[in-house]
């Protein structure tokens, strides 16, 4: 029982550390990212659609990403779809192909990235910890144990969820450094 438990918790730990990486993933640091576009929805007949569905995503150089529509009635579309998605990033339209690019970051913009990474590594923190007083709660619930046993296993929760805690800052502190270079 106790196993599961901590696997559970492990398991819980896990999911946190790759909801941080997709959040921050998204957030625009001054290079293109074509993660920063998968908020992005298109209409495509009356569906709202990704837009790596519809269209081919490159990164042209470190500050250009394209999109070529595999349907070029649908360029308008994309344009709007991009602008209401509110990424900071205005569309270019040739005719052929949607330019976006990634304008350099402020030090003023930089500044408040930076405090948006912390803040998400601060709530990745919480849930780490919030799954850790969980799993804390059912091991001593169980009744008709060693106490031996549920020493160690609350022994193994925390060392879990120190290593998660420590991997989400370096995860934060990652990001951090990549706005700041950008």
């Amino acid at each position: 029982m106790f196993k599961e438990i901590v696997e559970d918790a492990r398991q819980g730990m896990e999911k946190v550390i790759e909801i941080l990486n997709q959040n921050l993933g998204r957030m625009r640091t001054g290079r293109a990212n074509l993660a920063i576009l998968e908020s992005v929805r298109v209409e495509y007949y009356g569906t709202p659609s990704p837009l790596n569905q519809v269209a081919a995503l490159t990164v042209a150089d470190a500050r250009m990403i394209t999109v070529k529509p595999w349907d070029k009635s649908l360029l308008g579309a994309i344009e709007k779809a991009i602008v209401i998605a509110n990424i900071g990033i205005t569309p270019a339209n040739d005719g052929e192909i949607i330019r976006l690019p990634i304008p350099p970051l402020t030090q003023e913009r930089r500044n408040d990235l930076c405090k948006q990474a912390r803040k998400q590594g601060e709530e990745a923190r919480v849930a780490i910890r919030s799954l850790r007083r969980d799993a804390n709660e059912l091991v001593k619930s169980l009744q008709g144990t060693s106490e031996d046993e549920e020493q160690r296993t609350l022994k193994q929760i925390q060392e879990m969820t120190d290593k998660f805690v420590s991997q989400t800052e370096a995860i934060v502190t990652a990001k951090e450094k990549e706005i700041n270079e950008a």
